[in-house]
């Protein structure tokens, strides 16, 4: 099952499922992106949504009857209903059983009632209504910090994104996430431009092994 198609839902149609629930919910990763850039900046495999630990169980309870959610859990998948309550699950993936593919993957984030919080390193964090934007009515989490997620261990593909990406971001925004690398993700490639911009930062940096 983990081998089946993917065959993602559109961003109008994630915001149509989730529309009217009491849910913190955002769309997330690459095509949150490109719902910034105003196109797509790459083919997407996937898409993602995120929220907060407690309100998973209203979105959940909004999926159609047809769908269902699993974790994967030690390399398998596991279906959520069978996870222990005081597990800490991350990411759930949504299934359309009737065929046979997968259509949501659901980030589960952190966040107090005022701001959201870097899962990797608390201490960074945003007000809420500045960590998640609506664009076209469909609410998106702020380019900046979807950057932060990939600058980890940045591929050559999200290299592509953050080219598309940061020409557009404002001063404040920029500032933020050069921030938020230094502070960070210090040993990203990423984050080698930003300590020395004149010079240009190699691919192979931050590579594993290096």
């Amino acid at each position: 099952m983990a081998d089946e198609p993917w065959s993602p839902l559109e961003p109008r149609a994630v915001a149509e499922l989730f529309d009217g629930t009491a849910a913190r919910w955002w769309i997330s990763g690459g095509v949150a992106l490109d719902i910034f850039v105003g196109r797509e900046i790459r083919e997407r495999p996937n898409i993602d949504i995120s929220t907060i630990p407690t309100d998973v169980p209203l979105l959940i309870a909004a999926l159609p009857r047809e769908w269902s959610p699993w974790v994967v859990q030690d390399e398998t998948l596991v279906a959520l209903g069978e996870v222990p309550s005081d597990a800490d699950v991350q990411i759930i993936q949504v299934r359309d059983d009737s065929r046979g593919a997968w259509v949501l993957r659901l980030n589960v984030e952190d966040g107090t009632e005022r701001a959201w919080l870097y899962r990797r390193d608390p201490r960074l964090q945003l007000p809420w209504d500045r960590a998640v934007r609506e664009v076209d009515g469909i609410p998106i989490g702020v380019p900046e910090v979807q950057l932060v997620w990939k600058a980890l261990r940045p591929r050559p593909q999200d290299d592509l994104d953050k080219d598309a990406v940061l020409p557009l971001l404002d001063e404040e925004a920029r500032a933020w996430w050069e921030r938020a690398i230094l502070s960070i993700h210090p040993h990203s490639s990423w984050s080698i431009p930003v300590r020395t911009p004149r010079f240009p930062a190699k691919a192979s940096w931050n590579r594993p092994g290096r």
